[in-house]
C-alpha cells in the first residue's frame, strides 16, 4: 500500500507529529494529487480536540486543499496530469439519494464521506489535507482557475463555499443590505463575496480593531454590534452569522427588515434560543447553511476567478510540527488575518 508524509495527532490531547499514512488506491476513477497548500479551518481544531464529537485517531485534518494532479485512473476524463485542482470538505457521497442527484452532495442522506475524521464506505479511515498527497474520486475534485494564487485559493474550498452558499441561496445582490457578523476566516470571505455580488455590506463586530480591514474588503461601514442593535433596527435584509459565539437572536432579528433572514454558518457548540414573536411580527426567518455541493463549489471557484477573489492568508511553514499547534492556539485566540495555510512542501 502506498503512503504519504502527513501531520497527524494521535489523540485529542496530542501535539502534532510527522508520520506516514496510507493513500487510497487510484483505481479507475481516482485523481492522484500533489498537495501544495492546505488551509487550517476552525473545524479542524474542534475535531482534532474532540470538541464536537468523538474523533477517529490518528487524525490528519485538512479539508481546504489546493494541489496539482500527478496521476489519474483509466476512466478519468475530467482531469489530466498538471491540472490545478482543489478538494473540499467531502470526498464521496452515496450518489443515489435525492440530494446527491440534485448536486447537493453536502446534504447526502446516507452521509457523505468527510475528507478527514470520517470513513470511506469500505470502512477505511479518511485522512485529510495536512499531507503531501491525496487520492480522490474525480467526481469530488474541483478545478481552480488559472489566475488565482494557489495558497490564497485553498481556503475557498471550505471557508469560501461555506459563505458563498447562503449568500447565493438568499439571493444577495444589488439593492440588498447585508450584515456580516464577525470578521474572521469566514466573515472576511463573506464580505468579499457580498460586495462582489453588488450588495451594500456592513460588518458587525465586538471592537474597532478590524474596521480598516473591513473597509478595504469593500464594506460600507464597520459597526459595533451592541451599539448597532439600537441604531440599525429594521435595516438589514440579511444578517450572516459567521461567529462561533452565542448570539442574542432576538436583538439581531430586530435589525432585520420585514422578510429578512438571520442565517447561521458559525457553530457556537451550544443550543441557541429565540422568541417566536421576533419572527412572526416581521415575516422573518432563522436559517442555516453547510458548505455546498460539488457544482456549487465549482460555481464559487469560477466566480472567484471572474472577480479575482481569494482568501487573505498567513502562510505557515510546517517544518516543525509544533508550528501547527501554535497556529491552532492563535486561531482560537482570533489572532490570524484571516486564514492560516500550510505550505505542504514543508511537511
Amino acid at each position: 500500500m502506498s503512503t504519504t508524509h502527513a501531520l497527524l495527532v494521535a489523540s485529542p490531547t496530542s501535539k502534532f507529529e510527522k508520520s506516514e499514512v496510507p493513500l487510497r488506491e487510484i483505481g479507475t476513477d481516482g485523481v492522484h494529487i500533489k498537495i501544495l497548500y492546505s488551509g487550517i479551518c476552525h473545524s479542524d481544531i474542534h475535531q482534532a480536540r474532540n470538541e464536537w464529537f468523538e474523533g477517529i485517531f490518528p487524525m490528519v485534518p485538512g479539508h481546504e486543499i489546493a494541489g496539482e494532479v500527478i496521476g489519474v485512473g483509466s476512466n478519468v476524463s475530467k482531469f489530466k496530469v498538471g491540472d490545478r485542482v482543489g478538494v473540499g470538505t467531502f470526498v464521496d457521497s452515496c450518489r443515489k439519494c435525492e440530494y446527491c442527484l440534485e448536486g447537493r452532495e453536502n446534504y447526502c442522506l446516507k452521509g457523505n464521506v468527510q475528507t478527514y475524521n470520517g470513513r470511506h464506505y469500505d470502512k477505511a479511515p479518511a485522512f485529510g489535507g495536512y499531507a503531501k498527497q491525496i487520492v480522490v474520486d474525480q467526481n469530488y475534485v474541483l478545478s481552480i482557475p488559472a489566475n488565482l494564487d494557489m495558497a490564497e485559493a485553498a481556503p475557498l474550498l471550505c471557508a469560501g463555499v461555506t459563505v458563498y452558499s447562503p449568500l447565493n441561496h438568499w439571493k444577495v445582490g444589488p439593492g440588498k443590505k447585508v450584515a456580516i457578523l464577525g470578521l474572521g476566516g469566514l466573515g472576511h470571505m463573506a464580505v468579499k463575496f457580498a460586495v462582489a455580488m453588488g450588495a451594500e455590506v456592513y460588518v458587525l463586530g465586538r471592537s474597532k480593531a478590524k474596521e480598516q480591514d473591513a473597509k478595504e474588503f469593500g464594506a460600507k461601514e464597520y459597526l459595533i454590534t451592541v451599539d448597532a442593535i439600537d441604531t440599525h433596527k429594521n435595516f438589514f435584509d440579511m444578517i450572516l452569522n459567521t461567529t462561533s459565539s452565542s448570539a442574542d437572536n432576538d436583538a439581531l432579528l430586530a435589525m432585520l427588515r420585514v422578510g429578512g433572514s438571520l442565517v447561521y454558518v458559525g457553530l457556537p457548540g451550544e443550543a441557541q434560543s429565540f422568541d417566536p414573536f421576533s419572527l412572526v411580527t416581521g415575516l422573518k426567518s432563522i436559517g442555516g447553511s453547510n458548505t455546498g455541493g460539488i457544482a456549487l463549489t465549482q460555481q464559487m471557484l469560477d466566480f472567484c476567478g471572474e472577480k479575482n477573489i481569494t482568501s487573505t492568508i498567513e502562510l505557515l511553514d510546517a517544518s516543525a510540527a509544533s508550528s501547527v499547534d501554535a497556529a491552532y492556539d492563535r486561531v482560537v485566540g482570533s489572532d490570524v488575518r484571516y486564514r492560516f495555510v500550510i505550505d505542504a512542501s514543508t511537511i
